[in-house]
């Protein structure tokens, strides 16, 4: 019985996955002629590569490359869901409704690929300071530092030993 269960399982699995790109393709043809049209969508995944956005209108999955970004370099922060620009802190996040553009369509493949044409929302720097700051920061510790040898030097103590010799 458990055999025949297992072959029923792996045979639906196969069936659903037949389905899926079955409908992708016909998604993918269905929009070929749409190339340049706008679309809103929801982010549906995030990857080191790039976004996955699911068309409200639809239902069709596409991808936004991470190079079609711009010429910011984006963070995958795994635990955010997020892609976050180094520079600018604009975060891209699963969940997040966007704007597309459809850029290509390929039905044999069932493929889209997307071109965002929204702004991400700012992500919350977390121990990053600025140039100014960390110039600051650099400037307070050699402060600190420069005391301290200071101090040694009044009382007589070296850095590694407990005083003077005698």
């Amino acid at each position: 019985m458990s055999e025949i269960a297992a072959q029923i399982s792996a045979t639906e699995r196969k069936a659903m996955k037949a389905e899926r790109e079955t409908v992708d393709r016909l998604i993918a043809h269905h929009l070929a002629d749409r190339i340049g049209a706008t679309f809103q969508g929801r982010i549906s995944g995030v990857t080191r590569a790039g976004l996955f956005v699911k068309l409200d209108d639809t239902g069709a999955d596409g991808f936004v490359p991470i190079r079609s970004l711009g010429s910011e370099y984006y963070n995958y922060d795994e635990t955010r869901h997020a892609l976050i620009g180094s520079r600018s802190g604009a975060m891209h996040r699963l969940g997040d409704v966007v704007d597309v553009r459809l850029i290509e369509a390929q039905p044999i493949a069932g493929a889209l690929r997307f071109e965002l044409l929204s702004e991400g929302e700012f992500a919350p720097r977390e121990r990053r300071r600025d140039a100014a700051g960390m110039r600051d920061a650099q400037l307070r510790r050699a402060a600190r530092k420069k005391e301290r040898k200071q101090d040694r030097k009044k009382s007589g103590k070296s850095k590694r030993g407990s005083g003077k010799r005698g």
